[in-house]
């Protein structure tokens, strides 16, 4: 069976309850993420068949984590093992005007010792109709950069359509590959870019600004610049402040600019993986929608996850097509 492919850290968040700060708290809930894996769960929650490619501990906490990853239906075969523990990070969640807070701990974590002869890309993507990278993985060190390049390479030679969320995080490279450098370099191999103006200006060294013109000029540019990019999609986010989000999105397909209405969020729940609800609604959209509805079900999907404890978006496809109705009062279910 056709399978759709994400490669990338599986990490444990860690978080007290609620709004508190870590002082205010004795007591951690812990979730099971990480940006590629989120977009993998949340693909199979909308009934996918995915495999999450990636290295974990080869410990009690790596276990838990497979087991988390095979609860969702998700293919963890081609997961390999390090006596390296788990990537992890805390959370503060903030509230109305109070930000909230990330630390990570994965610099010596069990992803960090990846070298690319670990996956054989040619098997894994034996069955796969899609893959998925983002600007995570290269970030993170050498192994994880040449194992994506070669996996994409792959992936290219198949045929496979690829989505590139190529998000810059500068305090993240930090073993000498040089971001922008890299970055295109992996662009160059995808299909379906999914990012915004910032992103595009990161990649390509210009200054477009935020106006609709900007965005589908950029996006010209963008697809002059790496002629196998045949779609931009962008999610937009309008912070009110820590609580109170609203949600939107925009297109252009190389002939056609579209966009979505405004989701808002008043009382967010969790924001944390609210970006990967995207992508992940966007790559299924894709999968049996035309542009615009697919753009539209990720918008929804998104606007969702906010309401979800946890990295996860836990929405089905008939959670979002619900949404998509215009049933956003929140009313009971009967």
């Amino acid at each position: 069976m056709d399978q759709i492919v994400t490669f990338g850290e599986v990490l444990m968040r860690l978080s007290p309850r609620g709004n508190k700060k870590l002082i205010q708290s004795n007591l951690l809930e812990f979730y099971f993420g990480g940006t590629e894996l989120n977009v993998g769960i949340s693909i199979a929650n909308f009934g996918g068949n995915v495999k999450h490619v990636s290295c974990i501990s080869d410990d009690f906490i790596g276990t838990t984590a497979l087991s988390y990853m095979n609860k969702f239906g998700v293919d963890t075969s081609s997961i390999v093992f390090s006596k390296r523990p788990l990537g992890m990070y805390l959370v503060e969640v903030g509230a109305v005007m109070r930000p909230s807070s990330i630390t990570y701990n994965r610099s010596h974590s069990s992803f960090s010792t990846i070298e690319s002869e670990m996956f054989d890309w040619e098997e894994i993507l034996k069955d796969a109709k899609w893959f998925h990278w983002t600007g995570i993985t290269p970030a993170l060190c050498k192994g994880s950069y040449e194992s994506l390049l070669e996996g994409l390479q792959v992936a290219r030679s198949k045929g496979i359509p690829v989505t590139a969320d190529p998000t810059y995080r500068q305090g993240l490279w930090k073993y000498g590959n040089d971001p922008k450098k890299t970055l295109r370099e992996l662009v160059a191999l995808s299909t379906i870019f999914i990012g915004g103006i910032d992103e595009i200006n990161q990649l390509l060294g210009t200054d477009y600004k935020y106006s609709n013109d900007d965005f589908i000029e950029a996006s010209k540019e963008l697809m002059k610049a790496f002629p196998s990019i045949e779609k931009v999609f962008e999610k937009i986010r309008t912070s009110i402040n820590a609580s109170w989000h609203k949600i939107r999105a925009r297109m252009w397909n190389g002939s056609e600019f579209n966009e979505t209405k405004d989701y808002e969020i008043t009382h967010i729940v969790d924001r944390i993986g609210t970006g990967d609800a995207f992508a992940a609604g966007l790559i299924h959209g894709l999968q049996q929608y035309d542009d615009i509805k697919s753009m539209n079900f990720a918008s929804a999907a998104c606007a969702l996850k906010h309401t979800y404890e946890g990295d996860v978006n836990y929405a089905s496809e008939s959670d979002v097509n619900y949404i998509l109705e215009g049933n956003i009062s929140g009313r009971f279910n009967r």
